[in-house]
């Protein structure tokens, strides 16, 4: 009998949080194993390796995080709306896939050059795209401003977003939508009183 889609996910979201708190190189099967309550051979009647798991969760996350993104960019909305649906989208995939995020920012600088991992470098790529081609669509119509650097902005508003990981809960006070808009009123707004 095949271990069900419901335990694997289980034994998938453990591993993620324990790769997350400990750092992929720091954690062993065992650990993994013990924190979801079992021995850690029983793990392997599930997955292969450490690795494999890793990549499931990373691969999850990315598979989601572009369906999302991609239906954004399909869109056709404006440069300003772009930017938005980008933003609300990334907290809710923060939502969904919080500790996959706190790993792919950790890790995966090291792991795109294991090939097995080389779509977490093709990711960048197409993550970079998306969001410096909004920002330079947003400049050439006149909407985002024009003496600002595009690659710094698009660092800015990259790290200012996907580090929420490190401290968001789900469920927690606010919304995904809530943050998205908080964070959106900073960064197009500003934060200062207009005179």
């Amino acid at each position: 009998m095949s271990p069900s889609p419901e335990r694997r996910e289980e034994l998938l979201a453990t591993a993620a949080e324990v790769f997350a708190a400990q750092g992929y190189n720091a954690t062993t099967v065992r650990k993994i194993a013990d924190a979801a309550g079992m021995l850690a051979g029983s793990l392997y009647y599930h997955f292969d390796s450490k690795e494999s798991m890793l990549d499931e969760i990373l691969s999850t996350f990315l598979d989601e995080l572009w369906a999302r993104y991609d239906a954004v960019l399909a869109a056709r909305l404006d440069p300003r709306e772009t930017i938005e649906a980008l933003v609300t989208e990334s907290f809710r995939e923060i939502d969904r896939h919080r500790a996959a995020v706190a790993i792919y920012q950790k890790e995966s600088k090291h792991l795109q050059t294991q090939p097995r991992f080389g779509y977490l470098a093709d990711s960048q790529v197409k993550f970079e795209k998306a969001w410096l081609g909004t920002l330079e669509r947003g400049v050439a119509a006149e909407v985002f401003r024009a003496d600002l650097d595009i690659r710094l902005t698009y660092r800015f508003v990259r790290d200012t977003v996907w580090v929420a990981a490190s401290w968001y809960r789900p469920g927690g006070q606010h919304s995904p939508e809530e943050i998205a808009r908080q964070y959106l009123s900073m960064v197009l707004e500003g934060i200062a009183l207009r005179e």
